[in-house]
């Protein structure tokens, strides 16, 4: 840099340094205040011109341009300012900014272009009113850990926007916290639904920094329910939140217990650069280490007591509480160390109910509730579940907050046996992060390019996902394949740091993970297999060299060709093959390249610890590996064990997570098809299947998440059973059981909706079908062909369908009297169908269409006129439930239709649009088991018909107002009950 970058980049940091805190201010002004003194130099760079010159020659990663990153971003993300009353990163939000600095329009355009708006969404929160205590006037000069912790982020490379987000998304959870300095108790319960493997533990340890800084002095962390995982979680909890300082409380470096940790001698551990209780802070005790779980206190109970000041006044008087040391533990969820906890509590001498206390259950969803059958009761989870309550119950000011994933066992299923600690003041949906590496980066969900058409640079599943077979008696080719991906990957992970690009990044940890079973001793069948294949498989002669070479030809240079993301990719296996031998040693030169993880010290023949030391391995493991485990440097997965649960099947997925500098690099080998008399297990549609209903679950929490009318907003027990009635894989809990709250009407004007609970005993589809059945015979004799095109580059979606054209009036008796597995699943759509055909009158008619295959082979005869039509073999995806039922190519031509789309200029298309026409496309389904059952004729009992439909209701009909949802009245004498008995 010149002496007049340098310059510039001073005078601009110190006038941001100025508005850190507060409001934007005029730039000018700032400017020339601090060029003041520095000269006419300064006096030269402190102007708008000069601004806008090295603003049009600059490049976005310049010094200049990440200082204004930094600053504009915390001003985009800022929540409800008093400086604006716009949304948060929006380009209203910009403009107030900009006006607020008082920059021209050339300028603002200049900045806008390097540093655009972002775009990113905020968490979903779905919680009432609460008291506005946690405020930039509370936190005023008592912020310690999180501004540490946020710095921490930066330096460790967290895009600022990344920061922020966190910042907001740790605010909307302390916030609905009980005000710790309050005089009145009061227990607030919450849960955070995250993504697996997305940066929960950064959540809750930046929410464990704002409520420690904010007053709270006890925090107990129950860190999963094995000691690995316990581990995990207090070292990052150490290393990032704790410090060194609070660590050696003035012992030896040598006598840490990370001594042996090699991020402890690099300074990868946070400094508060002194003891903070000597630099204006407070200290945080460590009630348990790295290797040690909480141990009863016996005589040492005094570590326990909380210091007063003011000994007449209580703990959580800000005169006492502010001057107090905090106390930090991660216990395992087991009930053996729980209760330990809970019987040193008792003794403690300063009164329990004094003490503002932060419980973070880490991945909630296991062990702390019990969400088995009432009649089998699993001993373990309810001990669990019960020492856990005993903490809330003697803790009047505990504050208990759930972490998890994957939610469906949850509240939303059956909380009755976990009152306790159901959710009563919110639920915050976390947004999917920037660069997560999640279920949709392995599929490609309603992509718009026809199978035959997808490659390695359009398909997702082309990609990453390559096929092996789930029966037993398969041969070792697959699994050589993944082995040799796996040597292949770890290649070119060298090849990336000899050829720089990475910034100061360098590739730790390279790992594979194997797994087929949870039981121990398959592992040591599997593990014996596996060390044959590694010392016959030749990396380092030629045999090796040469199905390595077709391995990348094939497979590892066309998709980092197409998906590297600027990282570099050899031309040839001739570039990449230096670097085989340093791989093959890097993971075996030890004569030890698999590590076991399972728990059976006979054959864990290395342990698996990420912190102690890189880790270049292949891993097998079961239920150890299964659940909030990170597995670092995970980069090629061999996986084919079956589950039936959605929640296991999802934190199995440990391929889920943040790939930096290797993306492209990830391979999944996933289970396919396997027959079992009837049933076909298909573990890649299995994890499809579990990402839209995710997906739809969150959509769901989004519109929740709004008030309703002019109320507050509902409280999480006022939520229906989302999973109960929309998530295929998990049947609820208890059937017989609702929340007191029942969602009345869906309003969905222009989207596809497409209902799947439909029954499955003979007469009722028989009755169905009859239903349908006239309209089907009124339909065209000859199809029409309807076509949308997004854009000229892409193909266009085509299909033909019989068609006719049917008075409102005629369709909505047959939706009112059919009959569905859920009925609760198709009510909140007839309601809103009802309204805006007979209240509002925003439906005219429908178009009914019946989309036909090309060749018209797959036909049966519905009617007595003995019409042929189409039918399609769509399975349920896991009984009762179906999945997916339309083809997503059948969509927007019609909802273009219904207005929802832009013209296309598809003539055929835009005869059938109207502004108040809806569409209904109808598809007879023959489930495999009764494909035989279609006589030579097409003939076939109706009975083993399901008769599914999607619509789409007109764009235009958003019914008497702009609500999306609309609950029932709840009973106000049972509000806070989380669920009422249906007879």
């Amino acid at each position: 840099m010149t002496y007049t970058d340098t310059l510039r980049l001073t005078l601009h940091k110190s006038a941001l340094a100025g508005m850190q805190d507060s409001r934007p201010k005029n730039l000018l002004r700032a400017l020339a205040y601090q060029a003041e003194d520095e000269g006419e130099d300064a006096a030269a760079v402190a102007t708008e011109g000069d601004f806008r010159t090295t603003l049009t020659h600059a490049h976005p990663t310049d010094q200049l341009v990440e200082l204004w990153r930094k600053q504009l971003t915390q001003w985009d993300y800022a929540e409800q300012p008093s400086w604006s009353e716009t949304d948060p990163r929006t380009d209203d939000r910009r403009v107030a900014i900009m006006s607020l600095l008082g920059l021209d329009e050339d300028t603002r355009k200049l900045l806008d272009s390097l540093i655009p708006v972002p775009r990113a969404e905020g968490p979903v929160v779905i919680s009432p009113q609460h008291v506005e205590w946690y405020t930039p006037q509370s936190q005023q000069g008592r912020s310690w850990y999180w501004p540490a912790y946020r710095r921490l982020l930066s330096e460790k490379g967290w895009p600022e926007s990344a920061v922020a987000g966190l910042d907001v998304a740790t605010d909307s959870v302390v916030e609905r916290l009980a005000d710790p300095t309050s005089y009145e108790t009061y227990q607030s319960k919450g849960l955070v639904v995250g993504y697996v493997q997305s940066g929960k533990t950064a959540n809750f340890t930046g929410v464990i920094a704002k409520a420690m800084d904010a007053g709270y002095r006890l925090v107990i962390v129950l860190g999963g329910t094995l000691n690995l995982l316990r581990a995990q979680t207090q070292r990052r909890l150490d290393m990032e939140l704790v410090g060194r300082e609070n660590i050696l409380r003035g012992a030896p470096e040598y006598e840490s217990d990370y001594a042996d940790d090699p991020a402890w001698p690099q300074g990868k551990f946070l400094s508060h650069g002194g003891l903070p209780s000597a630099r204006g802070g407070f200290d945080i005790v460590r009630m348990t280490t790295r290797d040690n779980d909480y141990k009863s206190l016996l005589q040492g109970i005094v570590a326990l007591e909380f210091e007063k000041q003011e000994p007449n006044l209580p703990l959580h008087d800000p005169r006492n509480l502010h001057r107090s040391s905090a106390r930090l533990m991660v216990v395992k969820k087991n009930k053996t160390v729980l209760a330990k906890l809970v019987k040193d509590l008792n003794k403690i001498k300063t009164p329990l109910s004094e003490i503002p206390v932060l419980i973070i259950d880490d991945e909630s969803d296991e062990a702390s509730v019990n969400t088995a059958n009432p009649t089998r009761p699993d001993a373990e989870r309810t001990a669990i579940n019960q020492k856990i309550s005993e903490l809330l119950s003697i803790l009047p000011r505990a504050q208990y907050v759930g972490y998890t994933a994957t939610p469906f066992a949850n509240v939303f299923v059956d909380p009755s046996d976990t009152e306790d600690i159901f959710p009563r003041d919110f639920i915050v949906s976390l947004p999917r992060p920037s660069g997560y590496m999640g279920v949709q980066d392995f599929h490609d969900l309603d992509s718009p390019i026809p199978p035959e058409e997808r490659t390695f640079a359009n398909s997702n599943e082309k990609a990453h996902v390559r096929d092996i077979l789930l029966s037993s008696d398969e041969d070792d080719t697959a699994l050589q394949q993944a082995m040799d991906m796996f040597v292949l990957t770890a290649a070119m992970k060298l090849f990336r740091e000899d050829q720089g690009g990475l910034g100061h990044r360098y590739f730790q940890h390279h790992t594979m993970l194997i797994h087929e079973s949870v039981r121990t001793a398959e592992h040591r069948e599997l593990r014996m297999r596996v060390q044959r294949l590694w010392w016959t498989s030749g990396y380092t002669g030629a045999s090796g060299h040469e199905r390595l070479r077709k391995l990348f030809h094939a497979d590892l240079a066309p998709v980092s060709d197409v998906r590297a993301d600027g990282f570099a990719v050899p031309v040839s296996y001739e570039d990449l093959a230096p670097y085989v031998g340093t791989a093959a040693i890097r993971i075996g030169g030890d004569d030890r390249p698999i590590i076991v993880v399972n728990g059976d010290t006979d054959i864990e023949n290395g342990e698996a610890d990420f912190d102690k030391r890189p880790l270049w391995k292949i891993l097998i493991g079961g239920q150890k590996l299964a659940r909030g485990f990170t597995v670092e440097g995970l980069t090629v997965t061999y996986y084919r064990r079956r589950t039936n649960n959605a929640s296991t099947l999802m934190q199995m997925g440990r391929w889920f997570g943040f790939r930096q500098g290797y993306r492209d690099l990830v391979r999944l080998y996933l289970g396919r098809e396997e027959t079992m008399g009837r049933k076909e297990i298909d573990l890649y549609e299995a994890f499809e299947a579990i990402c839209r209903d995710e997906e739809s679950f969150r959509d769901q929490l989004k519109q929740y998440a709004r008030p309703v009318g002019d109320g507050p907003g509902i409280t999480p027990a006022q939520v229906p059973p989302l999973v109960a009635q929309h998530l295929s894989w998990l049947r609820p809990t208890s059937a017989n059981k609702m929340y007191n709250a029942r969602l009345a009407e869906l309003r969905s004007p222009g989207l596809w909706e497409e209902p799947t609970a439909h029954p499955k005993a003979v007469g009722v589809l028989r009755d169905n079908t009859a239903l349908w059945t006239p309209i089907l015979e009124g339909l065209s004799s000859t199809t029409t062909t309807f076509t949308y095109r997004f854009d000229q580059a892409q193909k266009p979606h085509r299909f033909e369908a019989l068609t006719g054209l049917f008075p409102s009036n005629r369709i909505l008796p047959i939706l009112r009297q059919l009959k569905w597995l859920v009925p609760e699943h198709f009510q909140p759509h007839l309601t809103y169908l009802e309204d805006i055909t007979n209240v509002s009158g925003q439906l005219d008619d429908w178009l009914v269409v019946a989309p036909q295959h090309t060749a018209r082979t797959q036909q049966i005869v519905l009617g007595d006129s003995g019409r042929r039509f189409s039918w399609f073999g769509v399975e349920r995806r896991r009984d009762p439930l179906f999945g997916g039922i339309s083809n997503p190519r059948h969509r927007d031509a019609l909802r273009r239709v219904a207005g929802a789309l832009p013209s296309c200029g598809d003539a055929a298309t835009e005869a059938y649009v109207s502004e108040r026409r809806g569409v209904v496309a109808l598809y007879p389904i023959v489930e495999k088991k009764n494909v035989d059952a279609i006589g030579p004729d097409g003939r076939m009992d109706p009975g083993k018909v399901v008769m599914a439909f999607g619509f789409v209701a007109p764009a235009a009909a958003r019914g008497r107002d702009d609500r999306v949802v609309r609950f029932t009245t709840i009973d106000s004498s049972r509000a806070g009950d989380a669920i009422i008995t249906v007879d």
